[in-house]
């Protein structure tokens, strides 16, 4: 328990700007293990995002509520995923080699692509919290629609986590260098670390299906992006980045947001 402790707490320090016990540190070996808990990290900020949403709506309208909402979870991650988002759009959308593309996103500069690409993610994602809070009000009407947002918010951090984790059991990283400013958490991993991160990473979503079982049918677009973005990827740097996989979980996240409110039109 003692050692499990230990590597939640140092995916905890990896992923967020949380405060951990002052014996967590980088050990290479455990940062490989904890990639078990990358999704129950999503947790964490769904969480926190949700409590910050839900406080700010008592006093403010439930826009500035969400934006709120949004810098929290920003400051929670230190912007961590969406500095590999706007890096991969400015590496992708200025590089035509695998070499040059992995230059431009150790650059810590953002560029033109990098700037206009977190802008319109940023708007995407708060234009998709505030239909899916709005609807969700009305459509779980006879439920606690606050306990069916925390969820789905939940749900959204966890699940996109997964999607962007599971990339590393999939495909080799690119770099041989090892020289990325975001190395991946897990160059080496073990049935635990694949059992974990499904188990954290579906679970929020399970337990929403019991309000509506089709709540699972979200997992096609998200997964399916995932699978396109990692192709991306091999194709053009033959595998992947930390940036990439932060890319992965922001697109991912986004695409469950939308995913739901397209799904609720049918339902």
């Amino acid at each position: 328990m003692k050692k499990e402790l230990h590597i939640f707490f140092t995916a905890l320090m990896f992923y967020t700007r949380i405060p951990c016990p002052k014996n967590i540190d980088h050990n290479p070996d455990y940062l490989n293990k904890a990639s078990r808990y990358f999704p129950l990290i999503g947790w964490i900020v769904g969480a926190i995002c949700f409590g910050i949403y839900f406080l700010s709506s008592i006093l403010f309208s439930s826009e500035v509520a969400i934006i709120l909402s949004m810098i929290a979870g920003i400051l929670t991650t230190g912007a961590f995923h969406e500095d590999g988002f706007a890096d991969v759009c400015d590496g992708f959308g200025g590089g035509w080699t695998k070499e040059k593309i992995l230059m431009i996103m150790k650059d810590s500069a953002i560029g033109a692509y990098g700037a206009i690409g977190l802008v319109l993610l940023l708007i995407l994602k708060f234009q998709g919290l505030t239909q899916l809070i709005d609807v969700s009000d009305t459509k779980f009407i006879i439920y606690n629609s606050q306990f069916i947002i925390l969820l789905l918010l939940v749900s959204a951090h966890s699940i996109s986590r997964l999607a962007a984790i599971s990339i590393v059991f999939t495909h080799e990283y690119s770099r041989e260098d090892a020289s990325s400013k975001s190395k991946p958490i897990a160059q080496s991993y073990s049935w635990r670390e694949v059992t974990g991160a499904f188990f954290f990473g579906l679970l929020p979503l399970v337990i929403l299906s019991y309000f509506q079982w089709q709540m699972l049918l979200v997992l096609i677009p998200v997964f399916l992006t995932r699978f396109f973005l990692a192709r991306y990827f091999q194709k053009w740097i033959d595998g992947y980045t930390g940036d990439c996989l932060g890319a992965t979980q922001q697109v991912c996240e986004v695409v469950f947001y939308i995913s739901v409110i397209a799904l609720w039109k049918f339902i």
